[in-house]
């Protein structure tokens, strides 16, 4: 009797451990799933913070003189290429003015946006403390049928609008503003795109604050074509980037 206990006690081991390595049991579920974790996890993490590391290590060699400039620390801020409307061709002059964006799965959208990035003029209602808050005058944006009013409002008012105008409103920086809207709001596409139609306009109307002549300085492409000349020709361009074809 003790050797055949011994040997049906063993023999239920043994199919014990069988069971588990095959998840038969619960045992064989929590082994399972503790060797395919850290074998899957720890390889797929590491391969992907390889390659997001030389991606982010990568210097910025600017091709355009405004990219030059930035770089170069010639042109200090966003205001300064407004001032003289220059065209913005590269997305890492807005990072290097602005906190950067790590977003893979709409990488192409974000570089879009920074290069069609526009001015936004915010004003007051009523006295002017503080700092500005609201839009300047009413302005009105259409895309489609598709017709958004954006109208003044006090301070502590907050933006009365839909969700979707609302959003764009606060990325802007407006904090109050009353909106109207026309057309067939419910194709977000449109109604999106006329909010931002809007908010493009506040500076086509001139206030009587911006009726006074602005005195314009020499171009940054005018002050520092010593600079450009001096340290970035197109020679040292292409010896720093070989894939650039050759000049003609």
């Amino acid at each position: 009797m003790t050797s055949r206990g011994s040997s049906s006690r063993n023999k239920d081991h043994q199919m014990a451990d069988n069971a588990g390595d095959r998840g038969g049991f619960r045992g064989g579920f929590g082994d399972r799933g503790r060797g395919r974790g850290r074998g899957r996890g720890r390889g797929r993490g590491r391969g992907r913070g390889a390659r997001g590391g030389k991606s982010e290590d990568k210097e910025w060699i600017p091709v355009t003189k405004l990219g030059r400039l930035v770089k170069d620390m010639k042109i200090k801020s966003l205001e300064e290429i407004y001032l003289y409307s220059l065209p913005i061709k590269e997305s890492e002059i807005i990072d290097f003015f602005l906190a950067s964006e790590v977003a893979t799965a709409i990488r192409g959208a974000i570089i879009l946006a920074k290069l069609s990035i526009v001015p936004v003029r915010r004003g007051y209602w009523g006295n002017k403390i503080g700092k500005p808050h609201t839009v300047p005058c009413k302005v009105t944006g259409r895309c489609g049928s598709v017709l958004v009013r954006l109208i003044p409002a006090p301070r502590g008012t907050g933006i009365v609008s839909a969700p979707v105008p609302k959003k764009l409103l606060t990325m802007a920086g407006i904090d109050d503003c009353y909106t109207s809207a026309r057309g067939c709001t419910a194709t977000l596409g449109n109604f999106a795109k006329a909010t931002f139609d809007a908010i493009s306009k506040t500076y086509s109307y001139l206030t009587p604050d911006l009726w006074k002549e602005t005195v314009f300085t020499k171009s940054p492409y005018q002050e520092f074509t010593d600079h450009l000349a001096k340290t970035h020709t197109r020679v040292s361009v292409q010896r720093d980037n070989p894939d650039m074809p050759p000049s003609s």
